[in-house]
């Protein structure tokens, strides 16, 4: 069996203060293997961004990992310093965050933003990244990429910025890219063309990613695998096939029940009542008696275990 590319090991991320300590990712595990898209799936608060900021090391300055492990190619990444970090975010694991225009510089041209990474991490002089970066952002669907690396990020629609934040992202051909909502605060037009355009990239580039978001739409596009969180805990994990025809979690059935399909059938979408509770809520049960339509008595006051039913399939739930 082949090494993964990620490991993540019981991964706990808190937010501290002087009075309490929130924790956002409760001791979370999975892994993903060369040349595999895992989609990371849930509502808003469920702790999915965080986990992908633990992964980078790009937390707030009030959160921390505060227990398990990250382990990249082999190599726990929490052990390292910020100068062997630094060598391998962008370099090693590039990421694409959700909103561009917050991501870009607004003060630098695309070219400028993008040749620091390339000269940084491939040891080229300016010229040379010039000219990588001009390949990828013809890659990415500029036909004249000399006169974009010129323009400042106010200058591009917010789908042109998504295709430079893909074009940097890729530039310096990563084993593992992290994208965080990427099509988001994009229309539907040109959500579609950016998939296909990083569905044709990870085709021939051959690396692993983690794509986080809310879209099961996106997740059937673009996945081998999905990991669906809730309130900070994995409550399922299995192939993508067996997630959409066999859901054995109410929350992961209660997802597919609220999303429209496009099989031409007319049905009543059926939405989950309730809130994702705040984050450090204290729970004694399961996370999601308040709002689950099976819940019994056992479940509101026994924790469930994330337990395999079958192979490669597995869920945090008593009934299942």
């Amino acid at each position: 069996m082949l090494e993964p590319v990620l490991e993540v090991k019981t991964l706990k991320t808190s937010f501290k203060t002087k009075n309490r300590e929130t924790t956002v990712v409760d001791g979370i595990d999975f892994e993903i293997g060369p040349n595999e898209v895992v989609a990371l799936v849930g509502e808003s608060g469920c702790g999915k961004s965080m986990t992908s900021l633990s992964i980078m090391q790009l937390l707030p300055r009030s959160a921390e990992v505060s227990g398990g492990e990250i382990r990249f190619r082999g190599r726990n990444l929490l052990q390292l310093n910020k100068r062997e970090m630094s060598q391998i975010r962008g370099r090693r694991i590039s990421m694409i965050f959700q909103e561009p225009m917050t991501s870009l510089n607004p003060v630098l041209t695309i070219g400028m933003q993008m040749t620091e990474a390339i000269v940084r991490h491939l040891n080229v002089d300016k010229t040379k990244a010039n000219g990588i970066a001009d390949e990828w952002l013809r890659r990415v669907g500029f036909p004249e990429p000399t006169r974009t690396r010129k323009q400042f990020p106010h200058q591009l629609s917010g789908g042109m910025r998504q295709r430079v934040m893909l074009a940097m992202a890729m530039a310096c051909k990563p084993d593992l890219l992290i994208a965080d909502e990427p099509t988001t605060a994009l229309d539907v037009t040109i959500q579609a063309q950016v998939l296909d355009l990083m569905r044709d990239l990870l085709k021939e580039t051959g690396m692993s990613v983690l794509f986080i978001t809310h879209d099961l739409g996106v997740v059937a596009e673009m996945a081998n695998r999905v990991i669906v969180m809730y309130a900070g805990q994995i409550v399922e994990t299995a192939d993508v096939r067996s997630l959409f025809t066999s859901p054995m979690h109410p929350y992961t059935k209660g997802l597919l029940n609220s999303t429209p399909r496009m099989n031409g059938a007319i049905e009543k979408l059926v939405p989950i009542p309730g809130s994702v509770p705040p984050a450090g809520t204290i729970m004694p049960g399961c996370r999601f008696a308040d709002r689950c339509p099976v819940a019994t008595a056992e479940c509101r006051q026994q924790p469930p275990e994330l337990r395999e039913v079958r192979p490669g399939h597995s869920v945090r739930c008593i009934l299942a």
